[in-house]
Protein backbone atom coordinates (compact mmCIF):
# COMPACT_ATOMS: atom_id res chain seq x y z
CA UNK A 1 0.00 0.00 0.00
CA UNK A 2 1.58 3.19 -1.04
CA UNK A 3 1.12 6.32 1.17
CA UNK A 4 -0.08 9.64 -0.64
CA UNK A 5 2.24 12.17 -0.44
CA UNK A 6 0.66 15.46 2.05
CA UNK A 7 1.35 18.04 -0.58
CA UNK A 8 -0.78 15.76 -2.71
CA UNK A 9 -3.33 15.53 -0.50
CA UNK A 10 -3.08 18.84 0.10
CA UNK A 11 -3.32 19.29 -3.53
CA UNK A 12 -6.60 16.82 -4.18
CA UNK A 13 -8.20 18.73 -1.25
CA UNK A 14 -8.54 21.76 -2.20
CA UNK A 15 -9.39 21.05 -5.74
CA UNK A 16 -12.29 19.04 -4.23
CA UNK A 17 -13.56 22.23 -2.06
CA UNK A 18 -12.85 25.10 -4.61
CA UNK A 19 -13.34 27.44 -2.12
CA UNK A 20 -10.89 29.22 0.64
CA UNK A 21 -10.11 26.54 2.90
CA UNK A 22 -9.38 27.63 6.61
CA UNK A 23 -5.90 26.27 7.68
CA UNK A 24 -6.96 25.12 11.13
CA UNK A 25 -9.53 22.54 9.26
CA UNK A 26 -6.79 21.72 7.00
CA UNK A 27 -4.15 20.81 9.50
CA UNK A 28 -7.40 18.64 11.39
CA UNK A 29 -8.47 16.83 8.10
CA UNK A 30 -5.31 15.97 7.40
CA UNK A 31 -3.58 14.58 10.94
CA UNK A 32 -0.49 16.83 10.27
CA UNK A 33 0.87 19.48 12.59
CA UNK A 34 1.60 23.31 11.18
CA UNK A 35 4.98 22.73 10.99
CA UNK A 36 3.81 19.62 8.18
CA UNK A 37 1.03 21.91 6.46
CA UNK A 38 3.86 24.81 5.77
CA UNK A 39 6.19 22.60 3.95
CA UNK A 40 3.88 20.65 2.04
CA UNK A 41 2.28 24.14 1.19
CA UNK A 42 5.90 25.13 -0.16
CA UNK A 43 6.14 22.25 -1.91
CA UNK A 44 2.76 22.65 -3.51
CA UNK A 45 3.49 26.42 -4.76
CA UNK A 46 6.59 25.60 -6.04
CA UNK A 47 5.06 22.54 -8.20
CA UNK A 48 2.20 24.61 -9.13
CA UNK A 49 3.84 27.42 -9.88
CA UNK A 50 4.84 26.69 -13.73
CA UNK A 51 1.18 24.87 -13.96
CA UNK A 52 -1.99 26.16 -14.99
CA UNK A 53 -2.79 26.21 -11.37
CA UNK A 54 -1.91 28.51 -8.56
CA UNK A 55 -1.80 27.95 -4.43
CA UNK A 56 -2.91 30.93 -2.73
CA UNK A 57 -1.96 31.46 0.54
CA UNK A 58 -3.53 34.14 3.23
CA UNK A 59 -2.76 34.00 7.08
CA UNK A 60 -5.25 32.13 7.52
CA UNK A 61 -6.51 30.04 4.28
CA UNK A 62 -5.44 28.47 1.58
CA UNK A 63 -7.11 27.80 -2.45
CA UNK A 64 -6.36 27.02 -5.78
CA UNK A 65 -6.98 29.11 -8.70
CA UNK A 66 -6.23 29.56 -12.44
CA UNK A 67 -3.02 30.57 -13.39
CA UNK A 68 -3.28 34.42 -14.38
CA UNK A 69 -1.67 33.64 -17.65
CA UNK A 70 -4.69 32.34 -18.29
CA UNK A 71 -7.30 34.75 -17.39
CA UNK A 72 -8.52 35.32 -21.48
CA UNK A 73 -8.84 32.23 -21.91
CA UNK A 74 -11.03 31.62 -19.14
CA UNK A 75 -12.82 35.00 -19.41
CA UNK A 76 -13.38 33.82 -23.28
CA UNK A 77 -15.53 30.43 -21.81
CA UNK A 78 -17.05 32.06 -19.41
CA UNK A 79 -18.28 34.71 -21.86
CA UNK A 80 -19.28 31.83 -24.19
CA UNK A 81 -21.07 30.06 -21.37
CA UNK A 82 -23.24 33.03 -20.37
CA UNK A 83 -24.84 33.07 -23.92
CA UNK A 84 -25.76 29.84 -23.65
CA UNK A 85 -29.49 28.96 -21.88
CA UNK A 86 -29.17 27.76 -18.34
CA UNK A 87 -31.21 24.68 -19.53
CA UNK A 88 -33.61 22.23 -17.84
CA UNK A 89 -31.12 21.40 -14.73
CA UNK A 90 -30.05 25.51 -14.67
CA UNK A 91 -33.92 26.47 -14.04
CA UNK A 92 -34.76 23.33 -11.57
CA UNK A 93 -32.04 24.47 -9.54
CA UNK A 94 -32.44 28.02 -9.69
CA UNK A 95 -36.19 27.21 -8.61
CA UNK A 96 -35.16 25.19 -5.54
CA UNK A 97 -33.11 28.45 -4.59
CA UNK A 98 -35.62 30.89 -5.21
CA UNK A 99 -38.43 29.38 -3.41
CA UNK A 100 -35.74 27.65 -0.36
CA UNK A 101 -33.08 29.55 -0.52
CA UNK A 102 -30.90 30.55 1.10
CA UNK A 103 -29.98 26.66 0.91
CA UNK A 104 -26.52 24.49 1.21
CA UNK A 105 -25.47 22.44 -1.61
CA UNK A 106 -26.15 19.17 0.03
CA UNK A 107 -29.61 20.21 0.49
CA UNK A 108 -29.88 20.90 -3.38
CA UNK A 109 -28.25 17.84 -4.40
CA UNK A 110 -30.50 15.46 -2.25
CA UNK A 111 -33.33 17.65 -3.28
CA UNK A 112 -32.51 16.83 -7.23
CA UNK A 113 -30.76 13.87 -6.85
CA UNK A 114 -27.72 14.35 -8.27
CA UNK A 115 -24.49 16.75 -8.40
CA UNK A 116 -25.37 20.62 -8.30
CA UNK A 117 -21.46 21.81 -8.32
CA UNK A 118 -21.22 22.58 -12.24
CA UNK A 119 -25.14 24.31 -12.31
CA UNK A 120 -24.09 26.11 -9.27
CA UNK A 121 -20.99 27.43 -10.82
CA UNK A 122 -22.87 28.54 -14.04
CA UNK A 123 -25.98 30.48 -11.95
CA UNK A 124 -23.14 31.40 -9.61
CA UNK A 125 -21.14 33.04 -13.06
CA UNK A 126 -24.17 34.79 -14.38
CA UNK A 127 -24.80 37.02 -11.21
CA UNK A 128 -28.53 35.20 -10.84
CA UNK A 129 -27.73 33.49 -7.28
CA UNK A 130 -24.62 34.41 -4.72
CA UNK A 131 -22.81 32.38 -2.35
CA UNK A 132 -22.79 33.36 1.93
CA UNK A 133 -20.94 31.69 4.50
CA UNK A 134 -23.32 30.33 7.18
CA UNK A 135 -20.83 29.08 9.67
CA UNK A 136 -19.07 26.22 8.84
CA UNK A 137 -20.79 25.78 5.18
CA UNK A 138 -22.06 27.75 1.85
CA UNK A 139 -25.31 28.72 1.18
CA UNK A 140 -27.17 29.74 -2.08
CA UNK A 141 -29.22 32.25 -2.42
CA UNK A 142 -30.93 34.79 -4.95
CA UNK A 143 -29.56 37.84 -5.79
CA UNK A 144 -31.80 41.12 -6.14
CA UNK A 145 -30.49 41.01 -9.83
CA UNK A 146 -32.79 38.09 -10.63
CA UNK A 147 -35.62 39.65 -8.89
CA UNK A 148 -35.33 42.37 -10.99
CA UNK A 149 -35.59 40.50 -13.62
CA UNK A 150 -38.34 38.43 -12.87
CA UNK A 151 -40.00 42.01 -12.60
CA UNK A 152 -40.06 41.30 -8.45
CA UNK A 153 -39.09 42.54 -5.58
CA UNK A 154 -39.35 39.91 -3.01
CA UNK A 155 -39.35 36.32 -3.53
CA UNK A 156 -42.82 36.20 -1.69
CA UNK A 157 -44.29 37.74 -4.88
CA UNK A 158 -43.34 34.48 -6.91
CA UNK A 159 -46.40 32.35 -7.92
CA UNK A 160 -47.74 30.15 -5.39
CA UNK A 161 -44.89 30.80 -3.46
CA UNK A 162 -46.56 29.06 -0.05
CA UNK A 163 -47.89 26.01 -2.11
CA UNK A 164 -44.31 25.33 -3.82
CA UNK A 165 -42.77 25.95 -0.68
CA UNK A 166 -45.28 23.34 1.49
CA UNK A 167 -44.54 20.95 -1.67
CA UNK A 168 -41.00 21.72 -1.50
CA UNK A 169 -40.99 21.05 2.44
CA UNK A 170 -43.54 17.93 1.97
CA UNK A 171 -40.85 16.38 -0.83
CA UNK A 172 -37.82 16.81 1.53
CA UNK A 173 -39.75 14.92 4.64
CA UNK A 174 -40.31 11.92 2.32
CA UNK A 175 -36.58 12.14 1.49
CA UNK A 176 -35.84 11.94 5.08
CA UNK A 177 -38.13 9.15 5.63
CA UNK A 178 -36.84 7.05 2.86
CA UNK A 179 -33.38 7.64 4.14
CA UNK A 180 -34.15 6.38 7.51
CA UNK A 181 -35.29 2.82 6.13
Amino acid sequence: MSIVPLEIRLEGLLFYKGTPQKKLALLQVLGVEEDDLNAATEALNERLSSGATRLIETETELQLVVAPELDTLIETVRKDELKRDIGKAGAETLAIILYKGPITRPEIDRIRGVNSAFILRNLLVRGLIERTTAGKTYQFDITPALLAHLGITSKLELPDYSVILDQLEQFEAELATQADE
